[in-house]
């Protein structure tokens, strides 16, 4: 881990394993309202840190890619709001589905191809982008916070294995 900036951390994962690890370790930090935007290529780890994300919420169903039903719901410690935004056009699509009424909620809402709907969060996210490196599997992940909460939240993550670290 690495802080590259003033509320930004980077992490680097080898395998599908590392990558849901940790997305179960930044579960952790998320409280009732938070929205995660994950910005990355089709088959950059999105779906696979939203599954770590589920883990460390304590959800016991098998979370997969809400692609063609755009949101699901899944109940843990707290609800889990997994939304793919791949199809959306752009923030008045997030409106006419009504995903404004998740944001002061009682749960996460979680945004693969977060790029696409970005500026209909006005408020404070965290950004989580994912980027293929050397292998076929290793990925570096970089959480950017946007807003001074996040920046203060992102110093509490858990620290794991000197594997995650991409000093």
């Amino acid at each position: 881990m690495r802080g590259e900036a003033a509320g930004t951390r980077a992490y680097g994962t080898r395998c599908a394993g590392e990558t849901c690890e940790l997305g179960h370790r930044l579960a952790a930090l998320l409280c009732p309202g938070d929205v995660v935007l994950l910005v990355g290529e089709l088959g950059a780890g999105k779906t696979c840190f939203a599954q770590g994300v589920a883990r460390g919420l304590e959800v016991t169903e098998q979370v997969t890619s809400p692609t063609f039903t755009l949101m699901r719901e899944y109940h843990g410690r707290m609800p889990l709001y997994h939304l793919d935004a791949y199809r959306l056009e752009g923030p008045a699509d997030l409106f006419a589905i009504g995903v404004d009424e998740y944001l002061d909620g009682d749960g996460v809402l979680l945004v693969e191809w977060g790029d696409r709907a970005r500026d209909f969060f006005t408020l404070e996210y965290l950004e989580v982008r994912f980027d293929f490196a050397d292998g076929d599997e290793e990925r570096r992940i970089r959480f950017i916070a946007r807003g001074g909460s996040w920046q203060q939240r992102l110093l509490e993550m858990p620290a794991g294995s000197e594997r995650h670290g991409l000093g």
